[in-house]
């Protein structure tokens, strides 16, 4: 692969990535209430949820969806209604002063970070649409295909690892400097807020 083609397609990504998404509004609401320490689960969530639906795109399911309007909206729909589940679960959480005082960091709550930021990463038809749109344009149909896949899906998913590592961080930096139990709570309905937000605005979106 061209080195001008491969800057070009690492430009292009981090000017999509730089566009907050739901996922985005997801690993933020955790760093707001768990702190930097959440970026061990969400990172690795998001990137394993970009790599499927990229993965996805290029296999074909971005044509499949792409063909049946029934699919997409089926597919739409339930990452829309798991966005608004996630907003009112985040939105009833109580803060918790073990967690607060920077009490131990539970396994299971990591596992739960890492399985919801992989599942609305990769539940998202748009972006499944989008990888199918948006790759093409940057491979040399003269060259082998499958490298030039693993070389752009590569940089992708690092590229949005990074981007998420960095949300979470900032957002950590908040968390670390606000620990009343009164504030965490607004934040965590603000959190729930945005995620609801992102949901019913997921279930209005049609293909393009």
């Amino acid at each position: 692969m061209a080195l001008e083609i491969w800057l070009a397609f690492a430009v292009a990504s981090l000017i999509l990535l730089a566009i907050p998404g739901p996922t985005v509004m997801l690993a933020v609401s955790y760093a707001l209430g768990r702190g930097r320490v959440s970026a061990w689960a969400t990172v690795p969530g998001v990137a394993l949820g970009d790599f499927t639906a990229m993965t996805a795109s290029l296999l074909g399911a971005g044509a499949i969806l792409a063909a049946s309007a029934s699919l997409f909206t089926a597919l739409k729909l339930a990452g829309a209604a798991y966005l608004i589940w996630l907003g009112i679960q985040m939105w009833r959480a109580k803060p918790s002063l073990e967690r607060l005082q920077g009490g131990k960091y539970s396994q299971s709550g990591a596992g739960r970070m890492f399985w919801n930021c992989y599942v609305v990463t990769a539940l998202n038809p748009k972006s499944i649409l989008f990888f199918i749109t948006f790759v093409p344009q940057f491979i040399d149909s003269t060259h082998p295909l499958l490298m030039q896949f693993v070389i752009l899906e590569a940089t992708f998913v690092g590229l949005a690892a990074l981007n998420i590592l960095l949300w979470a961080l900032l957002a950590g930096e908040l968390h670390a400097r606000f620990q009343r139990p009164a504030l965490m709570r607004l934040i965590n309905r603000l959190g729930g807020s945005f995620l609801i937000a992102a949901g019913l605005l997921a279930a209005t979106l049609r293909r393009a």
